[in-house]
């Protein structure tokens, strides 16, 4: 079980690489992931304890500081949410969905975490930036309900961090579409 994600995002691969290597070293902590994205930015996803979590991207923040782009420490973060960054998630694709898309991981992780404890839906994808020019994006089913309060809820952070870029609920998806989702 882990309590929380941090996630780090650096405009610099080579500096975002060593980064990676500081956070690890820094506190005990798990990697979910480490890569490159469009364009050129360095995303980090570090997950554990909050206190681990928090002393890893406040140690990252005070070397990096003037490489970072956005960063975020979300604590008590709902079990779905680490799934989906994991690929583990099973959710079956049926009912209404939800579309949340925004500009950063950290601001995309966020607003899947209040999605999922603002309303009665699951997580059937998290994507974080790979193919998508940086963006992030989070795909939620439920009732169409719930589904709207969701995404109105995981929309307004990312549109109060000003990384908000769209969003979308579909009430009756039509069945070619959920076999491309």
């Amino acid at each position: 079980m882990y309590q929380s994600v941090g996630v780090i995002e650096i405009k610099s691969i080579a500096k975002g690489i060593e980064a990676t290597d500081d956070a690890l070293k820094s506190a005990g902590i798990r990697l979910i992931s480490a890569h490159t994205s469009c364009p050129g930015k360095y995303e980090i996803i570090l997950t554990g304890a909050v206190a681990d979590v928090t002393a890893a991207v406040e140690h990252v923040k005070s070397r990096f500081d003037e490489k970072l782009i956005d960063s975020c420490i979300i604590g008590r973060i709902d079990n779905q949410v680490i799934e989906a960054l994991f690929g583990t998630q099973a959710t079956a694709k049926h009912g209404s969905l939800g579309i949340i898309e925004a500009y950063s991981a950290a601001s995309t992780i966020k607003a899947a975490d209040i999605a999922v404890k603002t309303a009665k839906v699951a997580i059937v994808e998290l994507r974080i930036s790979r193919g998508m020019g940086g963006k992030g994006m989070v795909l939620v089913v439920g009732d169409v309900g719930d589904v709207t309060a969701a995404v109105e809820a995981g929309a307004r952070h990312a549109q109060d961090q000003g990384l908000f870029c769209n969003s979308a609920v579909i009430p009756a998806p039509h069945e070619e579409l959920w076999a491309q989702i």
